[in-house]
């Protein structure tokens, strides 16, 4: 299968969200930018910002959508058209309810499990078939109490663990480049905390 050629992180633009649990997209692609001095510019055709990295040599998209969760669809589908990319040479990091805070999981296809910016890109491209890089934000246990959770700050510990999480999600990286996403998955799905 095709390596990567395009990460997004998923979140909401504005300083305000930055240290949000919904803003764990954002997370991933800052960290990796800045483990290679790389910094974000806006580009306003993509509706998002943008940088360009390599792994392992490879050069790589990094794009954060400046649309809002909801409407993350528009810039995926503008910089896929733009760079010539096939969705599934596309990986979407994104926060992930269901997962606990510091598991990381990668997956192929699939629905978007109510997560709204997944649910957009979905609605643009007409299928599912691009990889996602899940972060786990944990659950508030009621359904009530969603919103107010992943648009608030998670705990010192919390926060601790999924910058844990992506740590070892950027460390599987090579191999999903390198189109080798059968042991990229192996390798963090049993990868247990550092």
């Amino acid at each position: 299968m095709a390596g990567l050629r395009l990460i997004v992180g998923l979140g909401n633009p504005g300083a305000q969200y930055l240290r949000t649990r919904h803003n764990a997209g954002f997370w991933f692609v800052d960290a990796l930018a800045s483990g290679q001095g790389e910094r974000f510019g806006l580009d306003g055709k993509l509706h998002g910002e943008t940088c360009k990295v390599r792994i392992d040599g490879e050069p790589v998209w990094l794009l954060k959508p400046a649309t809002f969760m909801n409407k993350s669809g528009i810039a995926v589908a503008s910089a896929l058209r733009y760079y010539k990319i096939e969705p599934h040479e596309c990986l979407v990091a994104h926060d992930d309810l269901d997962l606990s805070p510091g598991t990381a999981r990668l997956k192929f296809d699939g629905g978007h499990g109510g997560q709204n910016g997944l649910r957009d890109i979905i609605a643009h491209l007409g299928h599912g078939k691009f990889h996602r890089m899940r972060i786990g934000i944990g659950h508030p246990g009621h359904r009530d109490q969603v919103t107010p959770w992943v648009l608030g700050p998670p705990s010192a510990k919390d926060e601790d663990a999924m910058l844990d999480g992506i740590a070892r999600a950027l460390d599987v990286l090579p191999l999903a480049v390198d189109g080798q996403f059968d042991k990229a998955m192996q390798q963090l799905h049993t990868a247990g905390s550092r």
